[in-house]
Formats: structure tokens, C-alpha cells, sequence
């Protein structure tokens, strides 16, 4: 995923942060700035690492919009997932383990000409319908079976569409981007496909789900690469040093794609410092968390 418009942090944030903006779902581009106001897993085949994470029997997108998402557990859904390793650090592998994740996102598209505006299609969501959204998100467990423990956070979520969008559920980016978590159309498409989804990326709601799964899918490709499955997404488990922690390299991928942060026989890499320190901000002091 890669979206792409003027990201929204607050006055004080971007005075904070060097008054950057920049890109994300999928690669850095060129900072720039958006002349409008702020607001007042692809092939058809890929497998399921268990059958019952594809929430299959869970209703259409569209017929679950407005209720808060569930995934009803298969009969196999049922065995507990396997034990997890004693870790005796909360940092990354220096050497990470094999993907387990062998089906991945597609590559980002390229950065969009400069000086190019975003556009707007449709009706834009209310904040407090924006916030719903979110919300129900950061509350869905995406890995029933295999990674239960998988949870984005409501902050994260929150933090990563003001960056993204300013909550506006109708913007549109150069790139392509579209939405409140600025998906791409090929990465949405990949995702339904991988979890058994119709999710519609123009439905702000959907657009939200959408954000979350692919937050969910890099939080476990990542985890299993270089946390050996501790899945946490903890800013308290994170130091000065931005490659110490998870929550740090799922910013960082969510913006410039996972091929770019877990590389196979590298150490983690956070190629977007400035990118992760805003959403990081944004996570504490952004004006979004009081709506």
C-alpha cells in the first residue's frame, strides 16, 4: 500500500516534527505539501496459513458496514495456536528467520509527478462516522487461529489515517491512493483475495478495514521474521534506536512496503525515519485522539 497525499498532523506535531509531510502505504515520495483544509494479503491461489484465519463465513463488506466486524472460528479454529519461543530480548533478530508469508503485497507504484493535487470522489465521512470506523477496525481480530494475539491498536489506527488522509474518506492521491488509509486499489485487491474478503475500497468503512488488515498482515510478517512471534506493538518496548521494535517497522512498511524493512538475511531496517517519527507522535498528540 502506498497512498500518498499531504499528511495532516497538527500544528503542534508538525512544528514537532520539521514540518514534514510525507507519503505512505507503500513507498516514501517527495514531501509536499496539499492545498486543502484540515477537516473541523496477489496471486489468485495464495494460501491461508490455516483455513480457519479466511473469516469466510463472516457477511460481505458491505452487508457488515456499521457493525462491529467478528470472525465466527471455523471447527479448526478451535486448537490452540502453537506455543510461541521464550525470547530473552524485545529486540529484533540480528539474522531473521524465513517468511512464513510466501504470497506478498505488490510492489509500490512509482512517486507521482511533483506539484500534482489529489482529488475528491464521493461523499466525505463525518468524524464521528470516521471514528467508528476506525474504531471497529482496531478491535477485529484479523488471525483467528494462527495469531489471535495480533491487535492493532485504536492510536495506531487513529494516528496512521490523519497521516495518511486528515480523516478525509474521499480524497483521492496522485498515485492512486484512496481514502482514509490511502490503500492502493492493487493492494486492496490482493488483500481481499488473501483473506476471503469483498472489502470496497471506496467505502470509507471498508477503507478503514482494509488499513487494518494490511496493518495486521506486516505485523505478522515482520513478527515472524525478526520477533519470533511476539506480535506486540508496544511503543513502551521501543528505544531511541527507531529498528528496536516492531510497532516502529510496521509504521515504516505500512509507508514504504515490507520488502523495503524485512529483507531475507538482513537486519530490520526503518528506511523513513521522519515518516515513522510523525505517525509515532501522532499516536500521543495528535488532535484526532480527542474526536
Amino acid at each position: 500500500m502506498r497512498g500518498g497525499v499531504g499528511r495532516w498532523a497538527t500544528a503542534a506535531v508538525a512544528a514537532l516534527l520539521a514540518a514534514t509531510v510525507i507519503t505512505g502505504c507503500g513507498g516514501e515520495k517527495p514531501t509536499r505539501e496539499v492545498a486543502v483544509g484540515l477537516p473541523s494479503e496477489v496471486p489468485v491461489e495464495a494460501p491461508a496459513d490455516d483455513p480457519a484465519d479466511l473469516p469466510s463465513d463472516e457477511p460481505p463488506a458491505v452487508a457488515a458496514m456499521g457493525a462491529k466486524p467478528s470472525a465466527k472460528p471455523s471447527p479448526s479454529a478451535s486448537s490452540k495456536p502453537k506455543p510461541k519461543p521464550t525470547r530473552t530480548t524485545t529486540g529484533p533478530l540480528a539474522k531473521p528467520k524465513p517468511p512464513t508469508e510466501t504470497q506478498v503485497p505488490p510492489p509500490p507504484p512509482k512517486p507521482p509527478a511533483s506539484g500534482c493535487e489529489p482529488s475528491y470522489r464521493g461523499t466525505q465521512a463525518t468524524r464521528s462516522q470516521v471514528k467508528a470506523a476506525l474504531s471497529d477496525a482496531a478491535a477485529r481480530t484479523y488471525w483467528p487461529t494462527s495469531a489471535p494475539d495480533i491487535k492493532i491498536p485504536l492510536t495506531l489506527m487513529k494516528a496512521t489515517a490523519w497521516q495518511e488522509s486528515g480523516w478525509q474518506s474521499n480524497i483521492v492521491a496522485c498515485d492512486g491512493g484512496i481514502g482514509l488509509m490511502q490503500v492502493m486499489p492493487a493492494t486492496a485487491d490482493w488483500m481481499n483475495q488473501r483473506f476471503g474478503q469483498s472489502y470496497d475500497i471506496d467505502a470509507y468503512r471498508d477503507n478503514a478495514y482494509l488499513g487494518g488488515t494490511y496493518l495486521a498482515w506486516l505485523t505478522k510478517y515482520i513478527g515472524d521474521m525478526y520477533f519470533e512471534s511476539d506480535y506486540r506493538l508496544d511503543a513502551s518496548l521501543c528505544t531511541s534506536e527507531l529498528n528496536s521494535c516492531l510497532l516502529n517497522a510496521v509504521i515504516a512498511a505500512y509507508n514504504y512496503g515490507h520488502g523495503a524493512v524485512a529483507r531475507e538475511g538482513e537486519p530490520l531496517a526503518i528506511p523513513n525515519p521522519q515518516y515513522v517519527r510523525n505517525v509515532r507522535a501522532l499516536m500521543t498528540e495528535c488532535v484526532c485522539l480527542t474526536y
